[in-house]
């Protein structure tokens, strides 16, 4: 289900960060704390980074890569991405697989972890959650930083109310539970499920890890695209907004108000 969801959409997946200001804001602010806890060198584990966008700007500002994705029509398009981009030198790996099952993967093997745009909110089971952030721990190297971004379940409550009425039946489901199931609670997306910021954080405060920061990865111009594109257009209020965004990102209530939102960790052991 997932597989096939994004089999069909690749291409949207690498234009959906760039295609506008409004999609371009959860770039900027993801790429802010990624310079801010990265080291400065090192191999990186691009954790179903499907088309490779973070995998290609990481490479381009001198990271090693490794990306890895289980959607074969995602690496496709990422090899060509990254080709084109020339940093194939820098990326080392451009492997098939699930976040599920990182044993091809030895213990302690990479300097940072991503998982960025979701990929854990499409594992519907708990303990399969549980399972897959157990391996984006265990392949970190000890006081390596990790970073996952979800979709907030707050932030799916309001995009019901301004984009998909039809579905406010299943409101107090995606609030409760958090999981999304097409056919069951609409035809819009994938399976899924929303995130709260406290669960994303028991999740792997669970693995031992240190926690550092968590954003809202939208911030406040979250569910305003067509404002936040108006905007845009003036270069000085846009860059007045940007700084505002950067520096209430961290605050709990926009954390949970995103659309998506991102959890910064170390490991400690």
């Amino acid at each position: 289900m997932v597989k096939e969801w994004f089999t069909q959409t690749a291409r949207y997946e690498w234009r959906r960060l760039k295609q506008d200001a409004y999609h371009q804001i959860e770039f900027a602010v993801t790429m802010h704390f990624l310079h801010r806890y990265l080291p400065e060198k090192g191999l990186i584990l691009d954790a179903g980074g499907g088309p490779g966008r973070y995998t290609i700007e990481l490479a381009k500002q001198g990271y090693e890569a490794i990306l890895l994705d289980m959607v074969p029509e995602m690496l496709k398009l990422a090899e060509r991405k990254i080709k084109r981009a020339g940093v194939k030198r820098r990326v080392k790996q451009i492997v098939e697989g699930s976040i599920e099952d990182l044993s091809m993967f030895g213990d302690e093997t990479f300097d940072a972890v991503l998982c960025l745009g979701a990929p854990l909110g499409h594992i519907l089971n708990e303990q399969r959650r549980e399972k897959a952030v157990g391996e984006l721990v265990r392949v970190a190297r000890k006081k390596a930083p990790i970073f996952a971004s979800v979709i907030s379940r707050l932030g799916v409550l309001k995009t019901l109310l301004i984009r998909a009425q039809t579905e406010m039946p299943y409101a107090k489901h995606h609030l409760e539970v958090g999981n999304y199931v097409p056919g069951i609670h609409g035809e819009g997306f994938t399976a899924a499920h929303w995130f709260l910021p406290e669960e994303l954080r028991d999740l792997f405060e669970a693995q031992g890890v240190e926690v550092l920061e968590m954003a809202g990865l939208e911030g406040l111009s979250s569910h305003h695209p067509k404002e936040t594109n108006r905007l845009f257009k003036d270069d000085e209020k846009w860059k007045m907004w940007v700084e505002i965004i950067l520096k209430t990102c961290t605050h709990p209530a926009v954390v949970g108000s995103s659309e998506h939102f991102l959890f910064v960790c170390k490991k400690t052991h």
